[in-house]
């Protein structure tokens, strides 16, 4: 079977529009709400990031999957639902599209010093910890909307940006909430705040990976 140059071409397109608009919309409610003084609020921030991923998913998950999350396509890889073969090309794309909406961001706030960045607030262990069970929960719900029932996949959008948006709203003042390793790559080399990035990098990744047994066994 010849490999679809075009397909993929286009697979690689969506996820990096997909992901930098994720970034963009979600670290640019962070950075908006700083800038005018919390006119966004935290609930603002959270329903943002919910919201964006919602509307990503209808608008793209049918072209490549609207992972925008290298954490979930090295989760879907491991489950045996995505090839390895595309891995790298759907990670450069994620990570491409989130370092472009940094410092899109960067260019219109100069001022903003973290531009979204993830940083926990008490011990890193701590939002390491709240960082693994938060991305584990999220890929569970993923893989459990995303196969199964035929009319789980109409509302599967709805489900994980609600898990995304409540995730963000109790545990993002302690770690971020991040989730996503290309969500705090690019905040963290654009701005250079590098210091804690290897929580937001091990993480999601590690986290993701224990809920696919987890739902091979509850299925």
């Amino acid at each position: 079977m010849s490999f679809d140059f075009p397909a993929m071409l286009r697979r690689i397109l969506a996820e990096f529009l997909g992901t930098f608009a994720l970034i963009f919309a979600g670290t640019g409610a962070i950075v908006i709400d700083a800038e005018s003084g919390g006119a966004i609020s935290h609930l603002g921030v959270a329903l943002t990031f919910g919201l964006i991923v919602l509307v990503m998913i209808y608008s793209l998950g049918d072209v490549s999957g609207a992972h925008m999350n290298p954490a979930v396509t090295l989760a879907f890889a491991a489950a045996g639902l995505f090839p390895f073969a595309s891995i790298l090309l759907y990670i450069a794309a994620q990570i491409s599209g989130a370092l472009l909406a940094s410092l899109s961001l960067h260019f219109l706030f100069p001022q903003n010093a973290s531009l979204g960045s993830t940083l926990p607030v008490g011990s890193p262990m701590q939002s390491f910890l709240l960082e693994l069970i938060l991305s584990g929960i999220l890929m569970f719900v993923i893989l459990n909307v995303s196969h199964g029932a035929k009319e789980k996949g109409i509302t599967a959008g709805i489900v994980v940006g609600a898990v995304i948006a409540l995730e963000a709203l109790f545990a993002g003042p302690i770690c971020g909430a991040s989730m996503n390793p290309a969500r705090s790559l690019g905040p963290a080399i654009v701005s250079g705040h590098l210091e804690h990035l290897w929580i937001y990098l091990v993480a999601p990744v590690a986290g993701m990976l224990i809920a696919i047994p987890l739902f091979r066994a509850v299925r």
